[in-house]
């Protein structure tokens, strides 16, 4: 069966969204980006996050509901869908930034949308080191992120992990992007690709043929 709907996660700057371009238009497949920018409440939930956590996560919650909506809309035979989320990302976030009242309550919201959302039929998980994450963090988003602290991220990282650990609901290919720069190798890339076009099953890891040390 060919991948038709691809979906990549990943904490926080492990580079989602540009492997998602760039698969995208390897693939000639539509894309399906969340940008984060869009959400009011970020800036503040990076300010006091106990006060805006729960309207940071409803907020990307209901978007990407819509967003995933709009798939349903698609013939996914005919077009090939490539996205920078996995619509559980929510409540991975809502477990690491919400109090224990915030948590069963977002979760019952989340689980009357969650059965009304399409299953991908492959997600690429993007694995890096706190340390590696926080320096691109600090590089390259908005000033308001800069204000991520180390346990934040560490604990996201670790939520990651934990949920692609017993994660069963699609194939899953994991990559270690300490390894390989997709951008700067387009070997990488095509190897990756032949991977994606394989018959999915089950988790399987991507290993470059030629390993790379990345600042």
């Amino acid at each position: 069966m060919a991948v038709r709907y691809l979906a990549i996660e990943g904490p926080p700057c492990v580079g989602k969204t540009e492997l998602a371009r760039l698969l995208g238009r390897s693939m000639k497949a539509r894309l399906v980006l969340e940008e984060a920018e869009e959400n009011p409440f970020l800036p503040l939930f990076y300010e006091n996050p106990e006060l805006y956590g729960f309207q940071t996560q409803v907020f990307f919650m209901l978007h990407r509901y819509r967003q995933q909506q709009d798939l349903h809309q698609m013939d996914l035979f005919e077009s090939t869908v490539v996205s920078n989320y996995l619509f559980a990302r929510s409540g991975i976030y809502a477990h690491v930034c919400l109090n224990d009242a915030e948590l069963s309550l977002y979760e019952r919201m989340a689980e009357t949308l969650d059965e009304k959302v399409p299953s991908p039929d492959l997600v690429i998980y993007l694995h890096n080191s706190t340390e590696s994450l926080l320096q691109r963090v600090r590089k390259q988003t908005p000033a308001y992120e800069r204000l991520m602290t180390e346990s934040y991220m560490a604990r996201l990282v670790e939520a990651y992990t934990h949920f692609f650990f017993h994660y069963s609901e699609s194939p899953l290919l994991i990559i270690n992007v300490s390894q390989v720069d997709f951008v700067r190798n387009p070997e990488g890339l095509e190897e990756l690709l032949q991977q994606v076009k394989a018959p999915p099953a089950g988790t399987r890891y991507y290993r470059p043929s030629r390993i790379e040390k990345l600042s």
